[in-house]
């Protein structure tokens, strides 16, 4: 029996998942062949691997903004008891006249990256019957890819890393081997369906969103804001399409699968790095894992399933027949 863990993009409400982790590893003893992360989740997948998850939370409560980006391209302020983002207007120009190709830079993310996730750590994986894939959407060649820990460098693994985390354009372009790459969730937020294709048998998936959507938006108030919600929009849809297909295939192919939801909406902005709030997350994400210890939140039944999804999903579970 093959299992395997699978987080989902979400930013800094990756520390949710991490409290989620916590408990299935530390309490319930799961442990998993293989760890397949997207965006937020592809930085956390090589400490679990390596049952690092002090350290993880050590990391994933103590970042700001100035850990994440080198050049912020935008503003945070309190409105009404909120926090809303506006256009940080000269550092965005700053990065335009520079030649680069988007709003801000997180080449702050990248040393991150090497200080936590060191070569030593690579190697510790690559020795252990532990494989790490991350997610990483090619905008070049129009196409997601899966990069395994088993097919390549440290170097380059890092990279990997880097480039699934980039939320562009209001992070760095990753340009690698004549191609752009950007954040994996742009493509396959909650990558069930490549942990199957991969020989799962059993599939815990961590995803940063309520199952049921809870929140309706108020108009945007500048083009950042509006921008986000776009972004918002489509990846909201990106999910649910995911999700319905690795149900679809995990049903196909008799793949037991979990599915763990944030019970509540956490933040409306993800690029919103609070220490703070972080911290709460990681303790939440902790406590509701334990208060689901008896039962599986999406244990897959048939009728869970709407007509709808059936109807978008039908195909690829043809397509993943056809490739297996």
């Amino acid at each position: 029996m093959k299992k395997a863990l699978v987080i989902s993009g979400g930013g800094s409400k990756g520390a949710f998942a991490g409290g989620v982790a916590q408990y299935l590893m530390k309490k319930e003893n799961r442990s998993y062949d293989l760890f397949i992360g997207t965006s937020t989740g592809s930085l956390m997948v090589s400490h679990l691997a390596l049952g690092m998850l002090d350290e993880l939370q050590q990391l994933y409560t103590n970042v700001n903004q100035e850990t994440i980006f080198s050049n912020n391209p935008f503003r945070i302020k309190m409105v009404a008891g909120e926090k809303v983002i506006s256009i940080r207007h000269l550092n965005t120009l700053w990065n335009f006249l520079n030649g680069r190709k988007t709003f801000g830079e997180s080449k702050n993310l990248r040393t991150l990256i090497k200080n936590n996730i060191t070569e030593k750590m690579y190697e510790e994986i690559r020795k252990s019957n532990k494989e790490v894939v991350v997610t990483v959407s090619n905008l070049t060649a129009n196409q997601i890819e899966y990069k395994s820990s088993n097919d390549c460098t440290y170097e380059d693994f890092a990279d990997w890393i880097w480039g699934s985390c980039n939320y562009v354009p209001f992070m760095s372009l990753l340009e690698k081997d004549h191609c752009q790459y950007a954040d994996g969730g742009f493509g396959s937020l909650v990558p069930i369906r490549e942990a199957i294709l991969r020989g799962a048998t059993e599939i815990d998936a961590i995803i940063l969103e309520t199952e049921v959507s809870q929140i309706n938006r108020v108009p945007s108030k500048n083009p950042f804001t509006l921008l986000f919600d776009v972004f918002d929009f489509m990846l909201t849809h990106v999910e649910r399409h995911n999700i319905t297909i690795g149900k679809l295939a995990a049903n196909n192919k008799n793949v037991k699968l979990n599915l763990y939801y944030t019970p509540t909406v956490l933040t409306t902005n993800s690029l919103i790095f609070d220490k703070k709030l972080m911290h709460t997350w990681w303790k939440s994400g902790y406590r509701y894992a334990k208060s689901k210890r008896e039962e599986l939140m999406s244990e897959f039944r048939p009728d869970i399933l709407t007509d709808q999804e059936v109807g978008e999903g039908i195909d690829d579970v043809e397509k993943l027949d056809l490739k297996l």
